[in-house]
């Protein structure tokens, strides 16, 4: 039987919640192992240990200085038990911090060097957080965008200084900016109720990543991380761009200014990333590791943009995954168990 042609789509930070503590017990993954081994020699808990906590505590699994390594961790110890008979992998991509487990799943970095990456980045959020973040929806139940909602957020963002797109995530927006400037985009978009949450909603604990409020991050890290072992990736990695980096081809050097440049102060396309990693790629089935589940919603929200095979609403795409599923959520455990070698 042939394989089927798998994209994998890593989950950013704040994919890792309360209903993941625990999730990483008896495990048995390299990254976790190496992940840890690096941690362990800064004084600081691995993903195993952070994972073990008594309960869950936003303020330990949701500060950026934890969140990063642990969630690329469980990320890329799903990605070791996936079943290499029946998947082959043809692509990665990754969202916001997820780009950086990307990396790593792709080989463009070793995993100490991926870990050295998502750990320093993480640790400058440490009593560093820069603005924020906000969420607000653009779609109504049938997972369509409204004209009329996106282009509030761009009159938003056009009228409000110091506030920015942070990434297009299919039909929602996430948008950055000084503590002023989310105010006054929290007065301005009319308020929208959500299955017990009211938008726009502020990310707890989060920067104005992908955005120029960003600019000293990006400094800091062009000059501490430069150095590592970057390399043309063994599989093919789509950027936040919607650019594709290719095995042989792709030049370390633009990779390297790429993550710890334009990927830190510029708008992140997830819309792009997926739409283009799809006409590119053509895979049969996108697979998105752990911890969590949350890109779901938006990938299915990108493939009806597109109309990607036939699925244009909402309804057409929860058939499809009754019938003969596109999107395999490692974080749901039905999902999980057709994934598992």
């Amino acid at each position: 039987m042939a394989r089927l042609r798998t994209l994998v789509l890593c989950p950013g930070r704040g994919s890792y919640g309360r209903a993941e503590l625990g999730s990483l017990a008896g495990v048995d993954a390299a990254a976790l192992d190496h992940f840890d081994a690096y941690r362990a020699a800064r004084g600081e808990p691995g993903p195993r240990a952070l994972d073990a906590a008594e309960r869950f505590s936003p303020r330990l699994h949701l500060a950026g200085e934890h969140a990063s390594i642990l969630t690329a961790g469980a990320s890329l110890a799903d990605l070791e038990q996936i079943d290499a008979d029946r998947y082959e992998i043809v692509g990665v991509m990754g969202n916001s911090m997820g780009w950086y487990t990307a990396l790593g799943a792709a080989g463009a970095l070793d995993l100490d060097d991926c870990a050295a990456l998502i750990d320093t980045m993480g640790s400058y959020q440490r009593q560093q957080v820069i603005g924020g973040q906000l969420v607000y929806p653009l779609t109504g139940e049938d997972w369509r965008v409204d004209p009329a909602a996106l282009r509030l957020v761009n009159e938003a963002v056009a009228n409000i200084p110091d506030l920015h797109w942070s990434i297009r995530l299919g039909g929602q927006a996430i948008l950055g900016g000084t503590e002023a400037a989310l105010e006054a985009a929290t007065a301005r978009l009319p308020p929208v109720a959500g299955k017990g949450l009211s938008f726009p909603l502020r990310l707890p604990l989060h920067s104005a990543f992908h955005t120029p409020l960003m600019a000293p991050t990006r400094d800091r890290a062009e000059s501490e991380l430069g150095g590592l072992g970057w390399r043309a990736p063994t599989v093919t990695l789509i950027d936040g761009r919607g650019a594709c980096w290719r095995p042989r081809f792709a030049d370390p050097a633009a990779l390297r200014a790429y993550t710890l440049g334009a990927q830190v102060t510029e708008a992140f396309d997830f819309s792009a990333m997926v739409s283009v990693a799809l006409g590119e790629l053509a895979p049969d089935c996108i697979i998105l590791p752990g911890p969590g589940s949350n890109l779901g919603g938006a990938v299915a929200q990108v493939l009806i943009a597109l109309g990607w095979q036939g699925i244009t609403s909402r309804a057409d795409f929860q058939r499809r995954q009754e019938s003969d599923p596109l999107l395999l959520a490692m974080g749901r455990p039905d999902q999980r168990a057709l994934v598992l070698r």
